[in-house]
């Protein structure tokens, strides 16, 4: 089945699903319909190219007229901020503007012609928000989806495995995040006082949506888990730390359990390595669980530690995303 995409948007992650649906050459189950952003052809052709945290785009790339053309396949561009193009031939939107948060902008894909979105981060906006590995059995027939956060798809798989392997009772998680955008890089007004802060240089203490995102994707978890964010100078690859207490721990090493946990769930891995954040980088799972961090406390408490590549794997996830909702039988 071949499915066909537009993608709105091209910043780090409309452009990491780019960069993975080219590398899966003729085998790529996506067709690219149409691309939009407002920073204009020549510009996302540059960015595509050169890639501060990827490196080298691994492939051919050029510009013909309004055309994208990538390994010789000739993509339509647009720069329109409205979505006013035809979408009709789209199967799906995969909207990366990170506008997409009231009904009104989601609507700009449907009225296109856009059978289904998928808005990559969190929205108010969307039917319903789906993380795989943790609530994909509510997607039902919702046609506007959240793929939620980077962090909650790290997050949420792993509370999901760890309450169903030994009862989870409550839980704090501490993603340390590289910088993103929402960031300046010189000390810049910001509505977050510590995150006016040049995002280069220091440490930032902060929240994260996973909190929120938590409670609803995981309802039965509500309330049982907090979250904060630390933001460090690094540019990709972020982690969840995360201390929990459970009802029945079992006795001895857990790591065992912990390795079988990652190896039993397709969005999540494991490393036994001493590894640092870099020997993550592009790493398509949700999470991957770093076994010599895990630590345990007397009876009942422990800590497990996971690696996520917050471009890359969530990149991964919009399209394993897509393939599900475009494979449901009343669509197509």
């Amino acid at each position: 089945m071949t499915i066909s995409v537009a993608i709105n948007g091209l910043g780090r992650i409309g452009r990491t699903i780019l960069r993975q649906i080219a590398s899966r050459g003729v085998d790529s189950p996506f067709r690219i319909t149409r691309l939009n952003d407002i920073a204009g052809l020549d510009m996302i052709a540059y960015l595509l190219r050169f890639d501060s945290v990827f490196g080298l785009f691994p492939g051919d790339i050029g510009i013909r007229q309004d055309q994208l053309v990538l390994n010789g396949v000739r993509i339509p561009f647009s720069d329109s901020a409205r979505l006013e193009i035809d979408l009709s031939d789209t199967d799906i939107l995969l909207d990366c503007t990170g506008k997409a948060r009231t009904r009104s902008f989601v609507e700009f894909g449907i009225k296109a012609g856009a059978q289904q979105t998928l808005i990559s981060g969190p929205s108010p906006a969307a039917d319903v928000t789906i993380v795989l590995g943790a609530n994909e059995h509510t997607l039902g027939d919702a046609r506007v989806v959240s793929n939620a956060s980077c962090t909650t798809n790290a997050l949420a798989p792993l509370l999901k495995s760890l309450d169903e392997l030994w009862g989870l009772e409550t839980a704090h998680m501490t993603t340390i995040h590289c910088y993103t955008g929402s960031q300046p890089m010189i000390d810049a007004p910001r509505a977050d006082m510590a995150r006016s802060r040049a995002g280069g240089l220091s440490m930032v203490p902060t929240t994260t949506s996973a909190h929120r995102l938590i409670d609803h994707v995981l309802p039965h978890l509500a309330g049982r888990v907090s979250a904060a964010a630390l933001r460090v100078p690094t540019a990709s690859v972020s982690a969840v730390d995360i201390v929990a207490q459970f009802r029945c721990l079992p006795d001895g090493d857990l790591t065992p359990q912990i390795k079988a946990l990652a190896e039993n769930a397709s969005v999540m891995g494991w490393t036994a390595d001493p590894n640092v954040s870099s020997d993550l980088r592009a790493r398509p799972e949700s999470v991957v669980l770093a076994l010599p961090e895990t630590q345990r406390v007397r009876k009942n408490q422990l800590r497990v530690f996971g690696w996520y590549d917050n471009e890359w794997g969530f990149s991964a996830r919009m399209l394993d995303m897509a393939q599900i909702m475009t494979s449901r039988p009343q669509m197509t």
